[in-house]
């Protein structure tokens, strides 16, 4: 028997390794158009940094005219969770992250180079791991579980490095006589990769975003096929990120010290690797230290909390872009209203170190955000979140739609638009008070500020409605009522006239509009005074200083 002979004894019905490389050809597309992945194992809710590596292919593959894959590697199988391919499916969906090709559900995909989930590949892998046995760059490996665990337990009390090497890989060395015979009487076996690697030398590489590096050479001879016939992921990455024609694999820095591994796999399949760029994972601050974002202590880890919150994906994604490419604030700041897709984002601009999540700047970004979107939008994005996880809103926002729609209009498509909602769930608490059913007929806290007299609060309150108040006025003319109001009661018509003589006025027109707004909203602090008495209307107005008078 020879190699060729052992590979079809053991993959006798496998079709050969240029069957997929013509149905898998080079991409036609353009030059420096990137084709990246996202490769995740549905073995549980999606984490943050998998979205964090979403938005970076998919930025990359949009601004280069490439292709953004899905890719579900799932080679092991006892992790996987029930529908987690879905889940996966779901996540990038509601991030606006819908890939160019790859898995639709859980068990159909979308393009040219699927399937595009391992466990559907198999035998594809099966192919290429022939052919390295055809070359003996692989070899079947008989070595039961009880025999690995008292091989480490002899690494570990000479003090060696653990695995299967050198002078350890038992099965490397059999004969083709005693291969053949173990496989006819049946014995389980694994297939292994034969490395020629040596530890005391060292690769050069250069990866886009840590620069350059070095390791020592892999010298394990890791397991490419398992006993079940699928790959391992080591083995499952390589053949795919030759088939599907990726050029650059961009995922977390764990898997760094992976990289002579998967260099040499490349190197004995005969193909060109892709470049690698290794993300830093997003970190923690804890106790004065840094700590990766974790599934199990940080809720803001799993992509659901993003979705109960009710933060735009857009904001996540803005927010994410920042982390990504510190020059992108800058580019926020002069760009206020251009979609994200004209930001260029670089690889070799990431931080190599992590970024620390920080929910202040991702609730500011995403104060931003909103303030962007129409009134009509506002409404869309509130009521479906509300559908799900607020009955009390999605009632009061469906009551009067259009009511809704002037509420939520107010102060927005003007040059400085209002921020006052950070998330969807801020949606009810910052309109509650503009319906009538609501306010009226509740215990409103009037915390006046710095007029506080209850007599003096009445006087203007009343002055204000029986002389000063009609609803027809433009906004100049209103504001100059409010002017003249605090002019008659010995009030400052202006905030610089009061700071110039403070013991000359009781306070300064501030102070007054101050006193009305706290009266027709309960709150301090609100968007355009002006504005919410247009939308209240005349009665309304009326009825809501009447009971604060009361």
């Amino acid at each position: 028997m020879d190699y060729k002979e052992l590979a079809n004894l053991i993959f006798p019905d496998v079709k050969d390794r240029e069957y997929y490389e013509e149905k898998y050809p080079e991409r036609n597309l353009k030059d420096g158009a990137m084709v990246v992945r996202f490769a995740p194992s549905p073995t549980g809710f999606v984490h943050i940094g998998g979205i964090f590596t979403s938005v970076i292919c998919s930025k990359l593959a949009k601004q280069t005219d490439g292709v953004f894959i899905l890719r579900i590697e799932d080679t092991d199988q006892k992790r996987e969770v029930e529908n987690g391919v879905n889940g996966i499916i779901d996540a990038l969906k509601k991030f606006k992250l819908e890939p160019d090709e790859g898995m639709i559900d859980e068990e159909t995909s979308n393009g040219a180079y699927g399937p595009y989930k391992q466990s559907q590949r198999k035998e594809i892998y099966q192919a290429f791991a022939k052919r390295l046995i055809e070359e003996k760059k692989a070899y079947p490996c008989f070595c039961k579980q009880e025999d690995l665990d008292r091989m480490r337990e002899k690494q570990e009390s000479a003090k060696l490095r653990p695995g299967y090497y050198g002078a350890w890989a038992t099965c490397r060395n059999l004969g083709l006589d005693e291969i053949e015979k173990r496989i006819k009487n049946n014995e389980d076996y694994i297939i292994r990769f034969r490395s020629e690697g040596n530890p005391e030398r060292k690769i050069k590489h250069h990866d886009v975003i840590k620069g350059n590096i070095d390791f020592p050479e892999n010298d394990q001879d890791i397991v490419i096929i398992k006993s079940d016939g699928l790959p391992t992921y080591h083995f499952a990455h390589a053949v795919d990120d030759y088939l599907m024609r990726t050029t650059h694999v961009i995922r977390g820095d764990e898997w760094l010290s992976s990289l002579p591994v998967h260099l040499e796999l490349f190197k004995a399949l005969g193909v060109k690797p892709p470049k690698y760029a290794h993300i830093a994972p997003i970190m923690k601050e804890e106790n004065g230290a840094k700590r990766k974002l974790s599934k199990r202590k940080d809720p803001e880890a799993a992509v659901e909390f993003y979705a109960k919150e009710g933060i735009p994906s857009d904001a996540a994604k803005e927010y994410l872009l920042n982390i990504a490419n510190s020059n992108f604030e800058q580019w926020r700041r002069q760009n206020k209203t251009a979609s994200i897709d004209e930001f260029n984002l670089e690889l070799n601009k990431m931080s190599v170190s992590g970024a620390l999540f920080d929910m202040t700047k991702l609730l500011d970004i995403s104060k931003s955000v909103i303030s962007r979107y129409s009134k009509e939008e506002v409404y869309d994005y509130a009521y479906r979140w509300a559908n799900e996880y607020d009955e009390d809103l999605k009632v009061l926002l469906e009551k009067d739609k259009e009511y809704s729609l002037k509420v939520l209009g107010i102060e927005r498509g003007n040059e400085k638009p209002r921020k006052d909602i950070s998330k969807w769930s801020d949606v009810k608490d910052n309109i509650e008070y503009m319906y009538d059913d609501r306010f009226l007929d509740s215990n409103v806290n009037y915390e006046y500020q710095n007029i506080n007299d209850k007599a003096e609060i009445k006087t203007i309150i009343t002055e204000y409605l029986n002389n000063y108040f009609d609803i027809s006025d433009d906004k100049q003319t209103w504001f100059n009522k409010v002017k003249d109001l605090s002019e008659k009661l010995g009030y400052a018509r202006e905030v610089k006239e009061y700071k110039q003589n403070p013991d000359g006025f009781k306070g300064h027109v501030g102070d007054v509009s101050t006193v009305i707004r706290i009266s027709l909203t309960g709150r301090a602090n609100t968007p355009d005074m002006y504005e919410i008495m247009q939308v209240l209307g005349k009665e309304s107005v009326e009825k809501r200083l009447r009971k604060a008078i009361a």
